[in-house]
């Protein structure tokens, strides 16, 4: 299977079997040998779950403050934001990408540069997708979201800066229904399908989702008027809060499926990385989950980490 698969498709699986490999570690009662248990506990949290950890001198100096989450967002805004305006530009004035893009994602797909001459109605609506879906998540750390002193790991931090950069080059790489009247890039609008309406709408209500959950959690820290009243953690309640620990990346989740429903639900590629975020995901909600359990005793035990009545 693997020699049928571009480079991109690879590098997705290969991370979403990672973060899998570390879910399981992490479920099952696997211990690692001598100090790369400690290690491997390290890399995997941040925040709040990373505070119940003993961790030595040499492990903190790799700590960064979780705030800079928002440096994620503003180099996706920045970079999304590029890969748009090229992309638009190739579609209404007929420009190519520059050579050193083509050239990269020939790389990630075998293709020739002459595959992205012309660009399907489909990519310009993930990139747009994308790139709100980035926006919104800048604003809201900056603006909505009261951080502590929780920290996260600088390869964590490193991976977070060049995750985005390879999102927006891999939405340039999905495989396209293509149109079957004899549509072209000149005749954009005639390739709107139903798969477009239903994949816009299923990410327009998991952003809602999930900007609503972020509200709630910020207002576990805030007084009415907004004002930061104290940086501890309490119970989240309210909204989808009271099936799973978690909603917020149970939201990140659809959003990032709404994106393969725009594809027709045709790209490998793309059901990939939702492989990835679904492993990613499911991890950082399992601590999440681990922490509210063990620090609070009367935690709801109905609710599940962040699939309703799964996980």
């Amino acid at each position: 299977m693997l020699a049928t698969l571009q480079v991109v498709d690879i590098g997705w699986l290969f991370l979403a079997l990672g973060f899998l490999a570390a879910f399981c570690l992490h479920k099952f009662p696997l211990k690692l040998p001598g100090d790369a248990e400690q290690v491997f506990q390290d890399l995997i949290r941040y925040g709040k779950t990373k505070e119940q950890l003993k961790r030595s001198g040499v492990l903190r100096l790799f700590d960064v403050p979780k705030r800079w989450f928002w440096h994620f967002y503003a180099v996706s805004v920045l970079w999304n934001g590029l890969l748009l305006i090229l992309s638009v530009r190739t579609v209404i004035l007929g420009k190519v990408f520059p050579g050193v893009l083509t050239d990269t994602l020939g790389f990630l797909t075998g293709r020739p540069k002459a595959a992205w001459a012309e660009l399907q109605l489909t990519v310009l609506v993930l990139l747009i997708l994308l790139w709100v879906h980035c926006l919104r998540r800048l604003l809201e750390c900056l603006f909505v979201s009261v951080f502590s002193d929780g920290v996260i790991h600088v390869v964590q931090y490193a991976f977070g800066l060049s995750y985005y950069v390879l999102l927006g080059l891999t939405v340039l790489c999905v495989d396209t229904p293509q149109p079957t009247d004899g549509s072209s890039a000149d005749s954009l609008w005639s390739q709107l399908t139903w798969y477009h309406a239903a994949g816009v709408l299923l990410f327009i209500w998991a952003s809602l989702l999930q900007h609503r959950s972020l509200l709630l959690l910020a207002s576990l820290r805030t007084s009415s008027s907004g004002k930061v009243e104290t940086f501890a953690h309490r119970i989240p309640h309210g909204g989808w809060f009271e099936q799973v620990s978690c909603p917020h990346y149970l939201a990140e989740l659809l959003i990032y499926a709404s994106l393969g429903v725009c594809c027709g639900c045709f790209s490998l590629t793309w059901w990939l990385v939702v492989l990835y975020v679904l492993c990613n995901q499911a991890l950082a909600a399992q601590l999440c989950h681990e922490y509210y359990r063990s620090t609070f005793k009367a935690y709801p035990d109905q609710r599940k980490a962040f699939i309703p009545f799964l996980l």
